[in-house]
């Protein structure tokens, strides 16, 4: 591929990343706690409040079941092949969950900001003039693993709820309105370009709009799941609990499972920014797995390290979070 800019070439580099799924020698989990929250300035207060109100209010209940977690195609594609080339989505299991709430939408940076302040942290992004202009208050926000369960968990401390990250059987299960055979996690299980999904003049209009130098990840503007989730087919890869392994499906117990003990990357679900056509070619199953180091791609971040540009590269811009509770 021939690269003839610079954000061409940052791009690929990111895509790369974010389709890599080998793993390698097991990594313990990073450790960044962040501090409580201080309430002494009124209206810090007041954004707190906000926020918690925000959470509360878009949770979803799921009820709890059983289902086949995994790639479904072969009892229900009409060849009877496999929908998910990878691979990593069999054995079709048998997964039965406990109730839980899942948040209808993805953390936005505005959420972030808030959350960052109220526990005296550095706001999460890029600030330089090449970059900030894609730090949009009301997109998805960008955050590595251990940012995106942070935040989850202290929301939860606030609210005295058990909050976490979600694990992929808890996304799957909704993702697929309670474990239906479902291919695409919209409103009614199809790719309808410019009416359930981005078409790619959509995506084109968006950018310009805000001026921005990548594809925005802008939330809500399309129906939501029939279980009211936004946004699970795209908009930025969403951290799960779980560490990856492409052989999981062959041992995952059949409850509440919580994926492997240990493990180099993290699994993500949904897909980076993109359009329908592209969608449908690779990934935006709601039986698609991912995979991501928990911080960034340790070759990713050599390459960067001595580079003039490495102030404006975030290499998790578009890795997000929604938030579950286990009830």
């Amino acid at each position: 591929m021939i690269k003839q800019n610079l954000v061409a070439l940052l791009c690929s580099t990111l895509a790369l990343t974010a389709c890599a799924k080998t793993t390698t020698e097991p990594t313990k989990e990073p450790l960044n706690k962040p501090s409580q929250a201080t309430t002494q300035d009124p209206n810090l207060q007041k954004k707190i409040n906000g926020l918690l109100e925000k959470t509360k209010r878009e949770f979803i209940l799921v009820k709890g079941g059983s289902f086949m977690m995994g790639d479904f195609g072969a009892q229900h594609s009409e060849d009877g092949l496999p929908y998910d080339g990878d691979g990593d989505a069999t054995p079709l299991h048998k997964v039965t969950l406990s109730d839980y709430k899942l948040s209808a939408t993805k953390a936005t940076y505005a959420d972030f900001d808030i959350y960052t302040a109220a526990t005296n942290q550095k706001s999460i992004g890029v600030f330089d003039d090449f970059s900030k202009v894609d730090r949009i208050p009301e997109v998805a926000a960008g955050v590595n693993w251990q940012q995106a369960r942070d935040y989850c968990q202290w929301l939860g401390k606030q609210l005295n709820l058990k909050m976490d990250l979600p694990t992929e059987a808890q996304w799957e299960y909704a993702a697929r309105n309670r474990g239906q055979m479902i291919m695409y996690p919209t409103n009614n299980g199809k790719l309808e370009n410019g009416k359930n999904i981005w078409s790619f003049d959509q995506r084109n209009k968006i950018t310009s709009k805000y001026k921005a130098v990548e594809v925005v990840p802008l939330l809500k503007q399309f129906p939501p799941t029939q279980m009211g989730f936004y946004d699970m087919i795209t908009d930025n890869y969403e951290w799960m609990l779980d560490w990856y392994s492409s052989e999981y499906y062959n041992k995952s117990p059949e409850h509440n499972p919580q994926g492997p003990k240990s493990g180099t990357k993290k699994v993500v679900r949904s897909t980076y920014p993109d359009d329908g056509q592209n969608i449908k070619m690779s990934g935006g199953l709601t039986i698609s797995r991912h995979a991501l180091y928990p911080i960034a791609d340790p070759e990713d971040l050599e390459y960067y390290k001595n580079s003039k540009y490495k102030d404006s590269i975030d290499l998790n811009k578009n890795n997000s979070v929604r938030c579950a509770e286990n009830l």
